[in-house]
């Protein structure tokens, strides 16, 4: 009996020995083969996306990287690709497939540039290279320890080693501006991965003429001094957790000039797909915990109180506390956190009231759901309650049958695998880089109190029905208004690229691309604060624009749905209108691109008192607002301004 694809699918994820996992992989590889001879695009691209994940072996994801290809081909791997230039040191046509099989995973295809290897410094520095013509977006450094040109000796002293560090730092920090200058590009730069041998053993990590106290050094201060433009890819880490011996076997340098080993390549390439993922907006928000044998052993309507596993004393139960520290980590930084659990809820909410082992508590759960529900309807509320999208949530539960129904009905959601041994959570939830960030903000470790400061104010909504503009007087609200600088374009970035309803265009750039508009005369940026009586809730709007010719022409217009209605449109729109003015334009102009998420602002130029200016060819609408006449909008916000 033929199984189906998603049957297929379901087999290889759910596989744990290998030789189960190599059955169903080569099952899954012919279905979806099969799928594309039919031409039954939607079943075969679904599917791919799927099976995509960074526990793939090295033979399973170029088979599956090919099938992308002939997706590609076909017309039916997406729109709109990132351009991505791979500029390397050693051969990356292993590489470079499957990086673009886990970009198309996460929903970002790629259009990938190689140039030969070994010659990435005259790509960046030669003017006339081909990579003018691709206008990367992307340029990703692929580099390794071999590419060090000022390694100090031996006998070099403290201070010769120093300025070895700094020269070296120099030579990198020539390619990132070159590039950037060029192509208004971010740069993804590896670091340098440590040796697996040291040639002066336990005192390498203490002399520092040593190679690994050099390359250590070297890691720091690209770590420390890259500007925002440049991401560090954190290769030696991946040596690490790989395991050094194995990654640098100089068998695989030596014959093919591989930068590690095969298997090594498929979280290598997951990893820098990650980073540009991230970069589009697309990294998870939302990390949602089942409770019982997820976050303590046992059943707590069962076992109550005293008989669930958590904690020191045993094995398990220092399992599910590192778990639970792991989860309250990734809090701490901003990704929310949600329960869903089936159960009363009373009894789930016991633990983290009571129980005396507990890591995470009540105030660091965001939307909390334990009913007996079936958990995809109790996922589809949770999104709805914390106002973000289903395709934002990671589901993490120990029921492989839970997980199953969830990933059939809810297909948006993402659901890791969990292994049986609770031991092994941490490692199998990280290992999918969900919620894999650029850059962190004092926004993003304040998340939890946004949320909950938000559920504080809706009970005072309530409180004044029908008289909003009381409501929002209350709020005592202060603003203020500045323009995109080298201190906040990382939070802005950050913005653009994860806002998706309340956002005009969906443009996404990266810091490169607002940095260099932040500093074009030709374009207006502008980010706004808001903080009221309940908190701050920190840089929460963006904007761009440009003027052409008798008319500021909006090109992004973003605001976190966290304060909606609250007037901060209306405080942009007169600041907008007064910079046309100051400028001496006549006219604003904005554009409204629809996508599947930001139907909400469909009338926001027209509530704003624009008029219809036309449609444009990709289906979006245009508005003008004459300014001759126009006078400032009325809000509840005392706006500051910097001087």
């Amino acid at each position: 009996m033929t199984l189906s694809l998603p049957a297929l699918l379901e087999s290889f994820i759910t596989a744990t020995s290998p030789a189960d996992r190599d059955a169903h992989a080569t099952s899954l590889v012919t279905g979806i083969r099969e799928a594309i001879k039919k031409e039954d695009w939607r079943a075969a691209t679904e599917t791919l996306r799927k099976a995509a994940d960074p526990r793939l072996d090295f033979t399973t994801a170029q088979a599956l990287a090919r099938l992308l290809k002939r997706l590609t081909l076909a017309g039916h791997a997406g729109a709109a690709p990132k351009r991505v230039a791979v500029l390397s040191s050693f051969t990356v046509d292993q590489l470079v497939p499957m990086i673009e099989l886990f970009g198309f995973a996460a929903g970002v295809p790629f259009r990938i540039h190689q140039v030969p290897y070994g010659t990435f410094r005259q790509e960046i520095l030669d003017p006339g290279s081909e990579l003018s013509e691709f206008a990367p977006q992307f340029v990703f450094l692929a580099t390794n320890s071999r590419d060090l040109m000022h390694v100090p000796t031996l006998h070099s002293d403290r201070d010769a080693v120093e300025q070895a560090v700094e020269r070296e730092y120099a030579e990198w920090d020539a390619l990132w501006s070159v590039a950037h200058q060029r192509w208004a590009c971010q740069v993804i730069q590896n670091n340098f991965e440590l040796p697996p041998v040291r040639a002066l053993d336990n005192h390498e990590i203490r002399h520092p003429a040593s190679f690994a106290g050099f390359v250590t050094r070297v890691n720091l201060a690209l770590a420390d001094r890259a500007p925002s433009f440049v991401t560090i890819h954190d290769v030696d880490h991946l040596a690490s957790r790989f395991g050094r011996l194995h990654w640098a076997d100089p068998r695989h340098y030596q014959v093919a000039k591989f930068p590690c080993a095969p298997e090594a390549q498929v979280d290598y390439a997951h990893s820098v797909a990650s980073l540009v993922v991230s970069s589009a907006g697309l990294a998870k928000k939302c990390l949602v915990l089942d409770l019982d044998n997820t976050l303590w052993g046992g059943v707590i309507g069962d076992d109550g109180l005293g008989g669930i596993q958590l904690g020191q004393g045993n094995p398990e139960g220092e399992a599910f506390s590192s778990f639970q520290q792991y989860a309250l980590s990734l809090r701490q930084r901003g990704v929310i956190l949600a329960v869903c659990s089936k159960n009363d809820e009373h009894n789930a909410k016991e633990p983290f009231e009571r129980h005396s082992e507990m890591v995470l508590g009540l105030e660091d759960i965001s939307c909390f759901v334990a009913n007996w529900n079936d958990k995809a309807s109790n996922l589809r509320v949770i999104a709805q309650r914390l106002n973000i999208g289903l395709d934002s949530l990671v589901f993490v539960d120990d029921n492989p049958a839970e997980r199953a129904i969830v990933r059939q009905l809810v297909p948006e959601v993402s659901v890791p695998e969990m292994p049986v041994d609770p031991a092994g959570y941490v490692y199998a939830l990280e290992g999918h880089r969900y919620f894999q960030t650029l850059f962190l903000e004092a926004e993003d470790f304040k998340r939890t109190d946004f949320y909950r400061a938000n559920a504080e104010r809706e009970m005072l909504l309530q409180a004044t029905p029908g008289d909003i503009g009381g409501y929002l007087a209350s709020l005592r609200m202060t603003s203020r208004l500045a323009s995109i600088d080298e201190h906040t374009v990382d939070r802005c970035t950050q913005l653009i690229n994860k806002s998706n309803q309340f956002n005009l265009t969906t443009r996404r750039y990266s810091v490169a691309e607002v940095l260099a508009r932040s500093g074009d005369p030709e374009w207006v940026t502008v980010s706004a604060t808001l903080a009221d009586r309940f908190g701050d809730n920190g840089l929460i709007s963006v904007a761009m624009a440009r003027a052409e010719t008798d008319a500021l022409r909006i090109d992004t217009w973003l605001m976190s749905c966290r304060v909606l209605k609250r007037g901060v449109e209306r405080q942009m729109l007169n600041h907008l209108a007064e910079q046309a003015r100051q400028r001496g334009l006549r006219r604003l102009e904005g554009e409204y691109i629809p996508s599947a998420k930001n139907s909400m602002v469909a009338r926001h130029y027209e509530e704003l008192g624009f008029r219809p200016n036309g449609n444009s060819a990709e289906g979006s609408t245009l508005w003008e607002l004459e300014l001759s006449a126009w006078q400032p909008l009325t809000t509840h916000i005392e706006v500051l301004r910097d001087e």
